[in-house]
This record gives structure tokens, sequence and C-alpha cells, in this order.
């Protein structure tokens, strides 16, 4: 391939991420003969921006189409991979460019851990499940549902006379937690007061599945834990957290028996919007003292 193919191909994938903004050329690159290397190529920094932060919803590359106008009105409506065109019988660069993208974020969020001064930076109390690292977690979640003596001790003396316990989970998504936990966590404490709910400390629970919840229920006796935890992450964001909430939970409760909130993020649920909810949902649960499948729809 030589340098006037690599040209066009950068070319090419610009005018794909600003149609509008198309450069007639791609300048040339600052080396002297026989010193070409394709790694050289050098392209002007403001003609480029993160593929990553390229809004799906309002990106159409198919050419020429029938309605333009029908299918973006569609196509608004959802992150996912529509109107993508084509070069060939292959995915365009900047489709491609962006899949590996996603998917590489989602990995980083699976694999990467929540900054260790986090817990102190907001005020909670720091737990860990009983699995040790990173691989273990993913490999044995029961581990991440219970935890060894000296957390179990921690846990029974911060949370024993609270009614309702707040908990923060890393979960499958460090960004996630680290993008929305905070705000919806501040949310569901401002909201509750309105609602005269006072809570106590709250906890962080590092290697931590929705389970864990679960033990402790039956460590504390609470009436109720709202767990708020990171989401495996997929391709459309690396950042959703859910919150999780259940009634006196014990040790082999059934999944039913949780009322969920998903989708929390930037481009689903905002953080501050879920948090109130989230303390509307508890306040009914205290109320008919029932959550998942057993809460109605109006409080009694």
């Amino acid at each position: 391939m030589n340098q006037d193919e690599l040209k066009k191909i950068v070319a090419q994938m610009l005018s794909e991420l600003h149609p509008q903004e198309t450069p007639s050329s791609v300048p040339e690159p600052p080396v002297k003969a026989g010193e070409y290397k394709p790694s050289q190529i050098i392209v002007q920094e403001e003609a480029l921006q993160d593929i990553s932060k390229v809004d799906l919803r309002q990106q159409y590359l198919v050419e020429n189409p029938h309605n333009a106008a029908a299918f973006q009105s569609l196509r608004a409506k959802t992150p996912a991979r529509l109107g993508v065109g084509r070069a060939g019988t292959r995915y365009k660069t900047s489709t491609l460019l962006r899949f590996r993208a996603d998917h590489a974020a989602a990995q980083d969020s699976v694999f990467s851990m929540v900054p260790d001064d986090f817990a102190k930076a907001h005020g909670l109390i720091p737990v860990q499940t009983k699995c040790t690292d990173k691989d273990e977690y993913l490999t044995r979640p029961d581990l991440g549902r219970r935890f060894d003596e000296n957390n179990q001790k921690v846990i029974v003396e911060v949370c024993k006379q609270q009614r309702v316990v707040l908990v923060i989970g890393d979960g499958l998504s460090s960004a996630a937690i680290t993008a929305n936990a905070p705000d919806c966590a501040a949310a569901i404490r401002q909201g509750l007061k309105n609602y005269g709910i006072e809570l106590g400390k709250s906890l962080y629970i590092k290697f931590c599945r929705v389970g864990a919840s679960d033990h402790i229920g039956d460590l504390t006796g609470c009436e109720l834990v709202c767990m708020l935890v990171g989401e495996r992450p997929g391709l459309v964001t690396n950042e959703s957290m859910s919150a999780y909430i259940t009634y006196k939970p014990y040790c082999g409760i059934s999944e039913s028996k949780r009322t969920v909130v998903s989708n929390i993020h930037k481009q689903g649920v905002s953080a501050v919007e879920a948090g109130a909810h989230i303390a509307s949902l508890i306040d009914r649960m205290l109320k008919q003292k029932a959550s998942g499948i057993d809460l109605t729809e109006a409080a009694t």
C-alpha cells in the first residue's frame, strides 16, 4: 500500500465521521525521501476527534438512501448500530473502528478497578466479599455474594441499627460506579429524607455481586437493602448502573422478589433522576412491606 492509498483511506474515514467537513486532501507528511513509514502519516489535529464520542443516534452512513429523513427520525430513538452503510461487502472503516473502540471500553470496565480512594472520598465504609482478586471474582460468582468473618463484623457494626441499608458495589463495571453512583446515592439520600426516612452510613463493596445484599440482610436484620452496582457493559455504553432493591433480603431469596431500576447512565436514565425514583420506590416498599413481584402499583 503506497502513500496515496493511505491518504485516501484517511480522507474516506474523515468524510464518514464529518460528511460536511470533508478535507479535500490530507497534508503531506513531513518526511524526507527514502524515510517514509506508514506510521509516520500525520493528520491535522483539528480534523480528528474521539470516535467513541460520536452519537450513534445521529450518525447515518448509508449512501443514496431512499428516504433518509424518515429513517433518521427512527434512528434518533436508538443507539443500535443501524444505517451503518457498507464498503462493498464489508463494514465501512469508521463503523469497524467504532465497534472495536466500544468493545475495548467494555473490556476495560470489566477488568479495571474502582479507584482505591473512592470509598473514602465519598464517605463510604469499605468491605470486601470472599473474592481475593478480579480473576476470582469473574470466575466465582458465588464468592462475590458472601463475606468472610472480618467483613461480617464490619457490616454488623455499621448497619445493625439501620432500617434501610444503602450499599454501592463495584460489580462488572468500574466506569459505571465512578460515573453514576455518587450522584445517584446523594439523590436517594435526599429523597428518603423528604419521606422522613433517615439513612445511616453506607457501604462500598469490592468484588460485589447482587446476592451480597442478601447476606447483608441476614447479618443485620434490616428491613430493606438498596444496592447500586455496575452492570455488565455492552457495546452501547460501558457506564450502565442498576439499583437492586430487596425488602427483607435473606440468603436464598428468589430473584423475583427484587425491584430493579436499570440503565442508569447519561444515555439512559440520569443518576439524579434515577435516585429520586428509587427513593419513591423505597418509600412504597416500606409501606407495602414488599418488593419485586409482590409490590403493587399504588401505595396502600
